[in-house]
């Protein structure tokens, strides 16, 4: 044996120990994980995948699902068909509420008719009525940044076509709009934040925060209380001054994408403003420069709405696989199932639901015994504050106002949350639990060949309110709310709350792959000794 052989042995003997140190490590902290079971998932999940199927219908046929709409109970039932032929038990629909009214498109025709005829890619913004057939006005640029403003275009707009924010200023893409993380990226966001300041401030190069009260399209859009406080004022105004239909460019997207989400409330309570689209930022500052011309353009609007009011209770798709010595245990998957109304609600979150769905099909085709209950729920208005999966929390398991546990909250293991997007599971969250976090490697080191590098927020603070997500509904009361990091592809700059959240923009073997890893999660916890550790329960909140 040569020196050079000599040191290559060496080496590979030094590889063998410090592998087998990190396999005893393994099974120390972590789990011993059945691959045969594994095998078989691979199996059921790449070589009889019905996830794109499961997408078809949820998005092309039943899409968009804005919440407790024709459309979204359309779906819910086909949802609760395809999950009874698998064989899953206790499948019904789980009412929560009131939520409001239903909504929905019936017809969108916007066009420029002078100086020069050009259509208007757009949409109607979600509880908003319809013009009653065509209406052709001038346009008016009347901008609002608060409700200062009022008085100032107050007794000018009736009969108008207002353009009611400022027009977008764009600027070119030098960058591919779709993204996959890279390991070093993985790898910076698994590192522990300032301490300090875990759950708080902005994200490194965000935008800065409206004002209090500040008037944009986001503020306008957003689900937070503060959004409807301001929503309702605008309509009030808008309405009183007889105007003929509202406009805005949208809070994000160019070149045809157009990202907006409300303009109403689905309360019947609340004013209802005149008929509003969002149109593309290039067309809506074509008008803006030729009335800065001095040139008054003419517009033509077509918008048919429906609201649906026959039923104001909002819902949850929930069906489950009974388990066999720890049946009353429960394991947990899911994501929303309602959408926005732009798109068909592909990648939010028909993705997430896709998943889920295929993640429970597979454990059912295997007809392997497992000791805990898994059940799948798909959320009900997530998209307007979180509203499904906050009732089912709160009502199965704690109210977070006086944390007073009903019988179910020990026995939930564990919520398997997807909602980003269709990209590939690259990490998967521990809630600041070390010893999950030992587990989940453990989990995640047979498939780490598909993608799925590691665990993130090995340090991470409490949920100190839900938001984002429905997991956070669970984390929030100290529940194992989980949630995977994806790669981002397209989801923030092209098909987040736009009319581009189609089909087309899902990848195939990403949703493929979330469907094997989430069906892989929820086997290893419905089949461990022992559930999954949690973080301590938070006290009520104080009075």
């Amino acid at each position: 044996m040569n020196l050079l052989h000599f040191r290559l042995a060496a080496a590979a003997c030094a590889m063998s120990l410090l592998f087998t140190s990190a396999v005893t490590a393994q099974q120390q902290d972590g789990d011993k994980v059945d691959l045969g079971a594994l095998t078989q998932i691979k199996n059921e999940a790449f070589q009889h995948s019905q996830v794109m199927e499961n997408l078809f219908y949820i998005s092309e046929v039943y899409g968009p699902r804005i919440t407790s709409s024709r459309n979204h109970r359309a779906a819910a039932e086909w949802a609760m068909q395809q999950l009874k032929t698998w064989g899953l038990q206790n499948v019904h629909l789980e009412k929560w509420g009131p939520f409001g009214d239903g909504w929905q498109i019936k017809k969108y025709y916007g066009a420029l008719e002078s100086p020069a005829y050009a259509s208007l890619i757009g949409f109607p913004l979600a509880w908003t009525p319809g013009t009653n057939g065509p209406v052709t006005a001038e346009a008016v640029l009347a901008p609002l940044h608060s409700e200062a403003d009022f008085a100032k275009y107050k007794g000018k707009l009736k009969g108008k076509i207002v353009l009611i924010f400022d027009p977008r200023e764009l600027a070119m893409h030098t960058e591919a709009e779709a993204h996959r993380l890279t390991d070093a990226e993985i790898e910076e966001r698994a590192k522990t934040p300032d301490p300090s300041r875990m759950g708080f401030g902005p994200r490194p190069g965000a935008a800065p925060a409206p004002l209090p009260g500040e008037f944009t399209p986001m503020t306008l859009t957003t689900a937070a209380p503060s959004g409807r406080i301001l929503r309702n004022k605008v309509n009030a105004f808008l309405k009183e001054e007889g105007v003929a239909v509202a406009l805005t460019p949208g809070y994000n997207g160019d070149g045809g994408t157009v990202f907006a989400s409300f303009g109403g409330s689905q309360d019947p309570k609340d004013p209802v403003g005149p008929p509003m689209a969002a149109i593309t930022p290039e067309q809506y500052n074509r008008i803006c420069r030729l009335l800065q011309h001095g040139i008054t353009p003419k517009l033509t609007f077509d918008i048919e709405t429906e609201y649906q009011k026959d039923d104001e209770m909002g819902f949850n798709v929930v069906g489950e696989i009974p388990g066999t010595s720890k049946a009353d245990e429960v394991v947990m998957v899911g994501g929303h199932f309602d959408s926005w109304q732009g798109g068909t609600g592909a990648t939010d979150n028909g993705t997430g639901s896709a998943v889920a769905m295929e993640a429970v099909r597979v454990l059912a085709t295997l007809h392997k015994p497992m000791a805990r209950t898994v059940r799948v729920a798909l959320w009900g208005g997530e998209e307007e504050g979180l509203y499904g999966s906050l009732a089912y929390v709160q009502q199965h398991f704690a109210p977070r106002d006086t944390m007073k546990k009903t019988p179910e909250y020990d026995k939930l293991d564990v919520y398997f949350n997807d909602d980003s997007g269709s990209g590939k599971f690259r990490a998967v969250s521990a809630l600041g639990n070390a010893q999950m976090a030992a587990i989940f490697q453990s989990w995640i080191a047979p498939i780490k060949d598909l993608g799925i590098d590691g665990v993130v927020g090995l340090t991470a603070g409490p949920t100190l309110q839900p938001g984002g997500t429905d997991s956070t509904s669970f984390s929030y009361i100290g529940l194992n709310g989980i949630g995977f990091m994806q790669d981002p592809l397209e989801y923030g700059t092209r098909t987040h709350h736009s009319n581009m959240d189609l089909y087309d923009r899902v990848q195939k073997g990403d949703v493929m792959q979330g469907a094997l890893i989430e069906a892989w999660f929820a086997y290893n916890a419905a089949t461990r000794a022992e559930m999954l550790p949690r973080i301590d329960t938070p006290a009520p909140l104080a009075k």
